[in-house]
């Protein structure tokens, strides 16, 4: 009898149907695993022999024999032991294989017979609900499945529940959908004294989804506000929450199967590698900007990160996802991720502060500042000075505004610029940062007088041609906030003031 069990491989997002066949026959007795397997499946046979242990069972003395098809895909992750069991009791009589036959089937077995979390509960469900199947995955992670619009969902804790819930001795609950409520434990803008006109960059920043960078001193307060970008961010919605969640899931960050609709807040170390940041490795996991996909990432100490780490980051800036190339795969991951930046003028910190300078100042900053490309820069929108906080602001008494009173200005541009994406036939649309070709023209909307300022100051600067439509977009958000249709030249002018040119110091 060859028993067949439905289970799945990863290839970044991709899933990748397998089909496990068991095959047990007479001749001696031996446990094989064919088809590519990696370690963790090949372990899978003790784990599996120690939980029918367990449970009383006890592995027929023949020749069983397993395979893994496609046999030329390798095989990796523990979530292929559980299909090997049920295709074992499915061999073994004491699951029926029909009963099986219309599930997609991952978990990984503990020695005592329960079922441990696997990574990528989340689009495997995805994947399932496309292809008409339900699925069997651990308890702790059948809310994920939930997620995915799945009905048909067996969520056991243990290999036993699973045995009794396909001969009928029992009745598993069917997994409820779980949300994990970050909005609370965010920090809010009233604790930031002073930097009022940082506040403003960062409202609208969080209104048109904009890159930003922040040079300043320590202790300015530029982590500070950057933490707290993510409570004047308009939740995400049902799509973006369960699209980033899939990442998540793959790189087993999912915890308890809850999902969260607070945007993601990523802040790596400055020594974090090239593939910790894009993401790869052997088996081309999720980097930062991915996690990070529709949230947040915050790069503090920008110029201390290595050079060719940053310059990685110009292709998902500009299109929104990472393609990892290897030898044998090639995969791609979501990247559409604001980028938030911080950095000190010079090394030490104190150029321009009389008598705080490093005796090398202002050598000292022209080399701190080369380490970031003009190619990198002409990708952040907002580039703005965040001077030290004055002692009469630090002393004030009266609290600053609120999170809650900027995110409803916020939310609004938001809905502005929605209705527009609608009318301009492109729904799929969701912020003025993503704006491109005619679509960029067409919202623009420039006045003549704004025309003229943003022209005459671009021949003068000689912007670039990405700079020039990235001041657009940064003045077309600035007129959202306003409720004005039409860009006029006060839109221009603070647009043109939010891209400060970092000065170039020379001895």
């Amino acid at each position: 009898m060859l028993a067949r069990v439905n289970t799945v491989a990863f290839n970044g997002l991709e899933i990748l149907d397998v089909e496990l066949q068991v095959q047990i026959s007479s001749g001696m007795p031996a446990f094989t695993i064919v088809g590519l397997p990696d370690k963790a499946v090949a372990e899978s046979r003790e784990r599996i022999r120690a939980a029918f242990t367990a449970l009383g069972l006890k592995l027929p003395a023949q020749r069983i024999t397993v395979n893994l098809s496609p046999a030329d895909l390798v095989k990796e992750g523990s979530h292929f032991d559980l299909p090997l069991a049920v295709g074992l009791l499915e061999g073994m009589g004491v699951i029926a294989p029909a009963k099986t036959a219309p599930y997609m089937v991952l978990g990984e077995l503990g020695l005592d017979g329960t079922l441990v979390n696997v990574n990528g509960v989340l689009p495997a469900a995805v994947a399932a609900k496309k292809r008409g199947y339900g699925i069997i995955c651990p308890a702790s992670q059948g809310s994920e499945a939930v997620w995915a619009g799945l009905s048909d969902i067996v969520a056991p804790q243990t290999l036993l529940q699973l045995i009794n819930h396909f001969q009928g001795s029992e009745q598993l609950e069917i997994p409820q959908a779980k949300r994990r409520d970050d909005a609370a434990a965010l920090p809010d803008m009233k604790d930031v004294k002073g930097q009022e006109s940082a506040k403003r960059a960062m409202e609208i920043a969080a209104a048109g989804a904009h890159n930003l960078i922040m040079v300043g001193p320590p202790g300015s307060g530029k982590s500070m506000l950057a933490a707290r970008l993510p409570s004047i961010l308009p939740p995400m919605t049902t799509e973006e929450a369960i699209e980033t969640s899939m990442i998540h899931s793959i790189a087993g960050e999912l915890k308890d199967g809850r999902i969260s609709f607070e945007r993601p807040f990523r802040d790596p170390h400055h020594s974090a590698s090239t593939p910790a940041l894009v993401g790869g490795g052997r088996k081309a996991r999720p980097g930062e900007i991915s996690l990070a996909h529709n949230g947040v990432l915050f790069l503090d100490e920008l110029p201390e990160f290595a050079r060719p780490t940053l310059e990685a980051l110009r292709q998902p800036l500009e299109n929104g996802s990472v393609s990892i190339s290897r030898v044998n795969s090639h995969t791609v991951f979501p990247a559409r991720f604001q980028l938030v930046a911080a950095m000190n003028p010079c090394r030490c910190g104190n150029l321009g502060i009389s008598g705080a300078e490093c005796s090398r100042a202002p050598k000292c900053a022209e080399e701190y500042r080369s380490k970031i490309s003009g190619p990198l820069l002409d990708r952040i929108d907002i580039q703005i000075e965040v001077p030290a906080v004055s002692p009469w602001d630090l002393s004030a008494t009266a609290p600053g505004e609120s999170s809650a009173e900027i995110r409803k200005r916020v939310l609004a541009a938001r809905e502005i610029q929605k209705k527009r994406f609608v009318a301009f036939g492109c729904p799929q649309l969701l912020t003025n940062a993503q704006l491109k070709g005619e679509l960029l023209e067409q919202a623009a909307a420039l006045d003549n007088d704004a025309r003229t300022l943003l022209l005459t100051y671009a021949d003068k600067v000689r912007l670039s041609a990405r700079a020039y439509h990235r001041t657009l977009r940064l003045a077309r958000t600035i007129a959202d906030l306003q409720n004005e249709i039409k860009l006029l030249k006060i839109h221009i002018a603070e647009a043109l003031s939010l891209r400060w040119k970092m000065p170039d110091y020379k001895i």
